[in-house]
């Protein structure tokens, strides 16, 4: 279990692989809410990291998919694996297959806890 408090960096972090920079910025140009970062190697063969934040509205949420899709493909040349919730826009994933980011509403975010879920997870609050 992971006892201690989540860390706080800024946008850039050279601890990252760059995908998980480039996703966390696009997340923040669009302001996105409380960006967490969880470290699951070691954990789940499933991916690498999780990214987690909500958005305020079905507008919001899928402006910050669509902004994730697009500037990781300007950045990296990467497309999305898998795409799943954008007809909903409740709880969209978007699965680049190391990198898998979930973007909340903010009542699914708190009902789902993916964040209690993943607790033995190192967890990296991301900041603007």
């Amino acid at each position: 279990m992971n006892e201690t408090s989540p860390s706080k960096v800024k946008k850039s972090n050279k601890t990252f692989p760059q995908l998980v920079t480039n996703i966390n910025e696009a997340l923040l140009e669009k302001k996105a809410e409380h960006i967490n970062v969880l470290d699951v190697r070691g954990i789940t063969t499933l991916t690498d990291f999780f990214i987690v934040c909500n958005g305020g509205s079905e507008s919001q949420i899928k402006a910050l998919a669509d902004n994730v899709s697009e500037k990781v493909k300007e950045a990296t040349g990467e497309h999305v694996w898998r795409k799943e919730g954008l007809d909903s826009k409740k709880w969209v994933v978007l699965d680049y297959v190391d990198v898998v980011v979930h973007i909340f509403n903010r009542e699914n975010r708190e009902y789902y806890a993916l964040e209690k879920m993943w607790n033995d997870a190192k967890v990296t609050t991301v900041e603007d």
